[in-house]
């Protein structure tokens, strides 16, 4: 038990949760930065290589494109159907083999990106799916190929949506990233374990609280924010589309 009388109690303190909250920190942007990359490409190719989508025929075969959309419907439904703590210990052989261990901050950005890529390419798929086809067919007659199609209009026209389902998967990842502490993965949920729960520390504990709060405070408002800066410029839909060159 942690005696809080000691002159050396609250500086020892804020230093373990100052490192603890670097740690989280790292976690959590490495993760988002990967599942903002790989969460939108899958999200996209649900979309496109549905029937009547973009792609529904890749190199002229519907059989691929159904193959293509079955599989990661799959891997994104599994990915959210398992439970993280679950998802996380199955993951240990595999990110033991990617990394050489399976312990770690940096190890735990891993089960952290494979747990955010399904949640997050969903969102993207609804969000997507939202734009209305008359703004892609705008776009189809005057000579958009269909990679300019989905940059220049798709994308585009659905972004105040993708913030908003970012940020919401943003406070996702931060609050695994703390469950990710408790076997090891270091960050915040690391201190409320190993002090809080392990040492009886109700002040670690109330500190941790705080920080967690405080990220995910800021990153709500920053989203909120970037989305309502979005729509109260208009959408960027019909600009980009006029904006696409002809073939």
């Amino acid at each position: 038990m942690i005696d809080s009388s000691d002159p050396d109690f609250w500086p020892d303190l804020f230093a373990t949760v100052w490192k603890a909250t670097g740690e989280t920190l790292y976690q959590v942007g490495w993760t988002l930065l990967l599942t903002a990359i790989l969460g939108v490409i899958v999200g996209t190719l649900l979309v496109v290589t549905d029937k009547g989508g973009m792609l529904e025929r890749p190199l002229g075969s519907r059989a691929l494109g159904r193959t293509i959309n079955v599989v990661l419907q799959l891997i994104v439904n599994l990915g959210r159907s398992i439970p993280f703590i679950i998802l996380m210990i199955a993951l240990i052989p595999f990110t033991r083999l990617i990394l050489g261990t399976a312990f770690g901050v940096t190890a735990a950005i891993v089960p952290l990106t494979v747990a955010a890529v399904p949640f997050f390419a969903r969102i993207v798929e609804m969000s997507l799916r939202e734009v209305a086809p008359g703004l892609l067919e705008a776009g189809s007659s005057l000579g958009a190929t269909r990679w300019q199609l989905v940059s220049k209009v798709l994308l585009p026209e659905a972004l105040p949506g993708l913030i908003l389902g970012f940020t919401t998967t943003a406070v996702s990842v931060v609050n695994f990233s703390a469950i990710v502490g408790t076997i090891g993965g270091g960050g915040l949920g690391d201190v409320a374990m190993r002090y809080g729960y392990q040492r009886y520390s109700t002040e670690y504990i109330v500190v941790v609280i705080i920080v967690l709060v405080a990220i995910v405070a800021c990153i709500q408002a920053l989203g909120g924010w970037m989305s309502n800066r979005m729509r109260r410029g208009g959408t960027p839909s019909a600009r980009s589309a006029a904006e696409v060159p002809p073939a």
